[in-house]
């Protein structure tokens, strides 16, 4: 085996080891159920949604921009 093969196969295992402690770890850790009910206030759209007749027309051609 080379080196290569022996550090990917260690990281391999060690992230495998890594994540399984951290799942057992959130596993048994127990919480207190979320009681507090949130309310948003109340949001007032004052715009207006522009008409699809609303586009921008381009008057100037290419070459009067270049120059």
């Amino acid at each position: 085996m080379t080196t290569e093969n022996v550090f990917s196969a260690v990281l391999t295992l060690s992230l495998m080891a890594g994540g399984a402690v951290a799942f057992g770890t959130e596993l048994g850790q127990t919480r207190a159920p979320a009681t507090a009910a949130v309310t948003m206030p109340t949001v007032t759209v004052v715009g207006h949604r522009a008409t699809p007749t609303d586009v921008a027309v381009e008057t100037e051609s290419v070459e009067q921009r270049v120059q």
